[in-house]
């Protein structure tokens, strides 16, 4: 069975709803358009927009700490800088994220919201050019923008330890690629692959934290993954970041190969 590329998402807020993406253009030493842009950071968060650097995702809200996030349901709209924050279907908040004066708005509802949680008040913060991964950089790496890549066979082994079934969306990635035997991913580290278009160079398995045991339809934490995974597998791991080396577009149903 050929390997491709099931579904493509990118997250514009750092601890928030996935989108959707039917294709996207990948550039090289870039993460996925707008993917992280935004993030919500904490009152003592030490992020400078003016001299951005990576700081550890502690320094933000996010599923791993407040699982509450999970009960929104939010979208950015890159063209008009609007921002839409919905929950059970109702829109609670619709303003212009890229506006200082409008993310005011943002930032009040994430207080309120977030009332209770250790790191109040939030504030949204961005950089041009920053994204706010997970991932450090690489020693052997250029960039610290990566892409992620889920393998739908290791989920499902996954599925078939714990015995029921395992949102993929538990583990934020960009793409979720079928037709490639479990773990198999694992050994790609170090080599490049060729996705649609773009290629792309394997540099690190996902080590995963605790936000992968938030339900994402609940937002209760209801599998502790990362100790499934430890226990029945021996490592925390699923899926691997990859670092763009070559520009191209990617869309649903693309093949994936290793690259010559």
């Amino acid at each position: 069975m050929p390997i491709s590329v099931t579904s493509i998402y990118r997250y514009p807020v750092k601890g928030l709803s996935p989108e959707p993406l039917e294709r996207v253009t990948l550039a090289p030493g870039e993460c996925l358009p707008h993917d992280r842009r935004f993030a919500i950071a904490k009152a003592a968060s030490r992020f400078d927009p003016a001299q951005p650097a990576w700081l550890p995702k502690t320094n933000f809200f996010m599923l791993m700490r407040d699982e509450t996030l999970a009960q929104l349901r939010t979208r950015f709209d890159e063209q008009s800088g609007f921002f839409t924050i919905e929950r059970d279907g109702r829109t609670l908040l619709r303003a212009r994220i890229t506006d200082a004066a409008e993310r005011a708005t943002i930032d009040a509802f994430f207080a309120e919201f977030l009332k209770d949680a250790p790191g109040n008040p939030p504030r949204v913060v961005e950089a041009p050019g920053h994204t706010f991964s997970d991932a450090e950089q690489k020693p052997d790496s250029t960039t610290y923008k990566y892409v992620s890549l889920v393998n739908l066979a290791s989920v499902g082994e996954l599925e078939k330890v714990v015995r029921i079934a395992v949102d993929p969306l538990r583990f934020r990635a960009n793409f979720y690629l079928s037709g490639l035997p479990a773990w198999n991913e694992l050994d790609w580290a170090g080599s490049e692959i060729m996705a649609g278009n773009a290629r792309l160079r394997v540099v690190s398995p996902i080590t995963r934290c605790a936000a992968t045991s938030v339900n994402p339809a609940t937002a209760t934490r209801d599998l502790n993954i990362p100790a499934i995974l430890q226990k029945e597998f021996g490592h925390n791991i699923m899926g691997v970041y990859a670092e763009v080396v070559g520009g191209g577009e990617v869309a649903g149903g693309d093949g994936v190969s290793r690259a010559h």
